[in-house]
């Protein structure tokens, strides 16, 4: 799981508005993670998939009818109470407003995430960013934080890319929305 942020911006008060992507979104989304280096870039039509086949556990965070926020996720196929984050985008516009944590408390809270009791990702070790969301999530919810390698560096990757951490938190059960 890849986010990118800088410093906080300031931003006006415009109103955020978070929803399931639709299939038209594809490109734009493929346009914000593009434009969110370093994440790891797909395919726009894996993007466009994304928006289509797994809209309900998805999420695009829009100011004023522009695409500024993404969240990818699925339910693990093997486990229908896990839900795997794949990846965050947040744009330059919309920094400094909480953007990342409100787009995975909506997804939590959706029907289509009913019995979800644990969220996973990946994260590498120098990922601040990524860490310390993801940390913030656990804390409140008040559910364990656990990780431990999960794709190795020269095992999976062949030393091209870090070592990529498999974050668990969870078991939340009813707790599993708290307040943003």
């Amino acid at each position: 799981m890849n986010i990118i942020r800088n410093e906080p911006r300031k931003t006006n008060a415009r109103a955020l508005t978070l929803r399931p992507p639709e299939s038209s979104d594809g490109a734009a989304v493929w346009q914000l993670i593009s434009d969110c280096g370093p994440l790891d870039d797909n395919s726009m039509y894996c993007n466009l998939l994304q928006c289509d086949h797994f809209a309900d556990t998805c999420v695009v965070a829009e100011l004023d009818g522009e695409i500024v926020g993404w969240v990818s996720a699925y339910r693990l196929p093997s486990d229908p109470e896990v839900l795997f984050v794949w990846q965050v985008a947040v744009s330059e516009a919309a920094r400094g407003r909480g953007v990342a944590k409100k787009m995975l408390l909506e997804l939590l809270a959706r029907k289509s995430c009913d019995g979800v009791r644990r969220l996973k990702t990946t994260i590498t070790r120098d990922n601040a960013a990524s860490w310390a969301l993801f940390n913030r999530i656990a804390d409140m919810m008040d559910a364990p934080l656990d990780s431990d390698a999960h794709f190795v560096r020269d095992e999976h990757f062949e030393g091209r890319h870090a070592t990529e951490y498999m974050v668990t938190i969870g078991a939340f059960g009813d707790r599993k929305v708290a307040a943003a």
